[in-house]
């Protein structure tokens, strides 16, 4: 995120926070650069596989958050009819 987005949240690099959409929320480690545009979030997808049931073996050796956990299932982009996963509003706040 940009350092001058996580100074107005309160928020440091290295520092943990939470992302929430709704009553979905993820915990985060903070990581800040410039080179990100003020106002966005960028949360790499790709780990946070140990939920019950989730037979995903090596991503769930992997530590991290899972974007999908907090996205809407139901949500589609209404031109192609593909899972909404990016320009979701969120709240962000420190741990």
């Amino acid at each position: 995120m940009h350092p001058g987005d996580a100074a107005r949240l309160g928020l440091s690099d290295g520092g943990r926070a939470r992302i929430a959409n709704g009553d979905r929320s993820i915990e985060v480690v903070v990581e800040l650069t410039g080179e990100m545009m003020p106002g966005v979030v960028s949360l790499p997808h790709g780990w946070g596989h140990d939920q019950p049931g989730t037979k995903l073996s090596l991503a769930a050796e992997r530590p991290g958050a899972n974007l999908n956990a907090i996205l809407d299932d139901k949500r589609r982009d209404p031109l192609s009819g593909n899972a909404v996963l990016g320009g979701v509003p969120i709240a962000m706040t420190p741990l």
